[in-house]
């Protein structure tokens, strides 16, 4: 995965608190076995309403998402996560995060930022009232700006996944960091044990 370090872009507000992930991404969907192409399933079933938000024409191309507290809560599907990423959102923010979503949406380069509910009010309010808004979220600082609002929050998220996301490292970078540290443990194994190594 790429790095993410600052991400500037306009938002969308979707004012729901307990958003789960099959709101996000409804079971018909996960019948697709690749990792792409949930985007178009991203809220299906809200989108059918051509007053949702998502629907409407001065939030196309907003690559960050201003949602209300208890965000993808429910079931483990990485496929929540992969329909928002999908579909161009680079950042979810809200108050709170689903335990599983928050570590699934950082081993795919969502960033999770978690705001306090008066700041996520606070954010939804702004958005909502000026699609044109241009927010700007740096994860090595851990804050979400509106320079044209004259705000500037912060956002909580764990040092692991920080990490993560500024060196864009999945599960398999992060294991092949530690490569010189395999291979040594891998050549000093006596030669009638299993090995992770093909043999010549």
């Amino acid at each position: 995965m790429e790095p993410v370090r600052i991400v500037t872009g306009r938002a969308v507000p979707l004012d729901r608190s307990d958003v789960d992930t099959d709101q996000i991404i409804p079971s018909d969907w996960l019948k697709r076995i690749e990792r792409t192409g949930f985007g178009a399933g991203l809220f299906s079933e809200w989108r059918d309403d051509r007053d949702f938000v998502l629907n409407k024409p001065e939030h196309a191309g907003a690559t960050i998402l201003v949602a209300g507290p208890n965000f993808g809560v429910g079931s483990s599907r990485e496929h929540a996560v992969w329909a928002l990423v999908d579909y161009g959102f680079a950042v979810v923010v809200s108050p709170r995060f689903g335990d599983i979503f928050r570590n699934n949406s950082t081993r795919s380069g969502l960033v999770p930022a978690q705001v306090s509910p008066q700041d996520g009010r606070r954010l939804l309010e702004l958005v909502a009232a000026d699609p044109t808004l241009e927010l700007t979220v740096d994860v090595e600082r851990r804050t979400i700006e509106v320079p044209a609002a004259g705000v500037s929050v912060e956002f909580t998220l764990d040092d692991a996944a920080r990490e993560r996301l500024l060196l864009g490292l999945d599960d398999i970078g992060i294991t092949l960091a530690h490569e010189p540290e395999i291979d040594a443990y891998e050549a000093a194994r006596p030669a009638f044990m299993p090995s992770l190594r093909a043999s010549a």
